[in-house]
């Protein structure tokens, strides 16, 4: 029994030798590898945080170590903020790090644009490895952007508080109908003017703006807007929006009004679903939107009703809306016009047309290449699961409507007594492999005479209209596109939708092939 003991004693006073002994370290300096030199954190907002960026910290040495000091060249003035090892703050003793191991750094700001450079708004540190005087260094560098940030007022103590709503009208049962926003103003305390929107500074909005009753939002040419998650554009019931966007002539898109999120790192650029939508109220009126682009969006426009009145609602002209996670436009019993519109990559569909309407889009592109194979291009109805309506016109002329998916067409009739579309001069892909439509009345692409001049992609080897790159959302055509010449131009008396003149014969879709 004393010899068993005394081995089990002796074992363990090994182990723990051996323990102490691989686990020492030692501190030095100098010898960190860092997988980035500089670590650039994009452009942020003035006083909103960044995404979470990454440094990867390798020790190149067959010893343990540990490092005397990590530490932001301005210490705790820094708006910069780290977490080293699972530990946040902004400076960091005896940082142990194994031997041929490594460490992630973990990185954010939130800066005033105040603090930046005056000259170029840059926002700069460093992370510093070593001691005070002795030490290694990763350079951190920020672009921040003054903007007017349009957000709804909040009330109450600090733990128990009320955002500001703005009223939608009332539900069936007569209760109010709110959500998080606030009403636009001509004379806010603190951006001015707020339904005049330039090109000075972007806008930043939080919640949804609307428009109040018997006002105009103007917005100029070269306008940013920014939503946050959640948030959006109402125009009310005889409120209108009035966008003046120009044709741009680089790629700077000088001219261009675009509404997109809030997240500016370029991991953002193009993800669906980041804000809400422009959501037109019914009885909104005289809306025009000229030379915007959409991106983003959960739906890119929510039309609710019409205003009754013989002209349209809503007049679109070179509008393009890209990566919409629903809809890039849903309208429900709209009136609505479009020339050279272009919407691509929306999870459902790019333009549903729904409980009937009236319509008219000429020399449009609505593609659409979503991963999911069940979304689709178009869709037509005039029923919405209790009521039918009536569609009173869907006019498409010269459109193109192409896409991943088999079938880019979605018409649904439900015995109403007016159901009445056509279709001049558009390149259609329909590939209907089941023969699932071959006696549908909707879909006689050859008899039905609303139909008219098309052009059919029936498989998926012929017509194609050969864009540029989808998954950039560049939807120029390109050599041997099917719409080349096919057009009909006794509607092609205005340019294209980058400001070039049509010729006869003209071109399907909202561009003009330029070889």
């Amino acid at each position: 029994m004393r010899y068993i003991v005394f081995l089990i004693i002796a074992f363990f006073s090994i182990f723990l030798t051996s323990c102490r002994s691989e686990m020492e370290f030692e501190s030095n300096i100098g010898n960190l590898r860092f997988s980035k030199e500089t670590v650039y954190l994009d452009t942020v907002f003035t006083n909103i945080g960044s995404s979470t960026y990454t440094l990867k910290v390798y020790n190149t040495t067959n010893k343990n170590i540990s490092i005397p000091k990590v530490r932001l060249g301005k210490g705790q003035a820094s708006n910069y903020r780290l977490m080293v090892d699972g530990m946040p703050g902004k400076e960091f003793d005896n940082v142990e790090l194994l031997a041929n191991d490594s460490l992630y750094v973990f990185i954010e700001v939130t800066s005033d644009v105040a603090d930046a450079n005056p000259t170029d708004f840059l926002y700069t540190d460093q992370i510093q490895f070593g001691d005070f005087t002795n030490f290694q260094k990763v350079e951190l560098v920020t672009l921040i952007q003054d903007a007017v940030f349009i957000y709804p007022e909040r009330s109450g103590s600090h733990n128990n508080y009320t955002y500001e709503q703005i009223q939608l009208g009332v539900d069936g049962d007569g209760n109010p109908v709110t959500i998080t926003g606030t009403n636009l103003s001509h004379t806010d305390v603190t951006n001015g003017d707020e339904l005049h929107w330039t090109n000075t500074k972007p806008y930043v909005i939080y919640g949804y703006a609307k428009i109040p009753e018997n006002e105009t939002l103007i917005i100029d040419p070269g306008a940013r807007v920014h939503f946050h998650a959640n948030s959006g554009l109402i125009v009310a019931e005889n409120a209108s929006l009035d966008v003046n966007g120009g044709i741009s002539s680089t790629e700077a898109l000088e001219n261009q009004v675009i509404f997109e999120g809030d997240r500016l790192e370029p991991m953002y650029t193009d993800v669906p679903g980041q804000w809400g939508t422009i959501w037109f109220l019914p009885g909104s009126k005289n809306n025009s939107l000229e030379n915007i682009t959409i991106k983003n969006a959960t739906v890119g426009m929510l039309i609710s009703g019409n205003d009754g009145t013989p002209t349209p609602t809503i007049d679109l002209t070179n509008v393009q809306i890209y990566n919409c996670a629903n809809v890039g436009i849903l309208a429900r019993t709209g009136k609505m016009t479009g020339k050279n519109v272009v919407v691509n990559n929306c999870g459902q569909a790019s333009l549903a047309c729904t409980f009937g309407g009236k319509y008219d889009f000429t020399h449009c592109t609505f593609a659409n290449y979503w991963s999911n194979p069940n979304q689709t291009c178009l869709v037509l109805d005039d029923y919405d699961g209790s009521s039918s309506y009536v569609l009173e016109q869907a006019n498409f002329k010269n459109c193109i409507f192409y896409g991943s998916s088999n079938l880019s067409l979605a018409l649904e009739k439900n015995n109403t007594s007016t159901f009445n579309y056509q279709f001049t001069n558009c390149l259609i892909k329909f590939v209907d492999f089941n023969n699932q439509y071959i006696n549908k009345p909707l879909y006689q692409f050859s008899t039905n005479p609303r139909f008219s001049n098309c052009i059919l992609a029936l498989n998926s080897n012929s017509n194609l209209p050969y864009f540029k790159n989808t998954n950039k959302n560049n939807l120029k055509i390109q050599t041997n596109s099917a719409a080349i010449g096919n057009a009909n131009f006794t509607y092609s008396g205005f340019n294209d939708i980058v400001g070039i003149s049509r010729t006869n014969p003209s071109d399907i879709g909202a561009y003009k092939f330029i070889p």
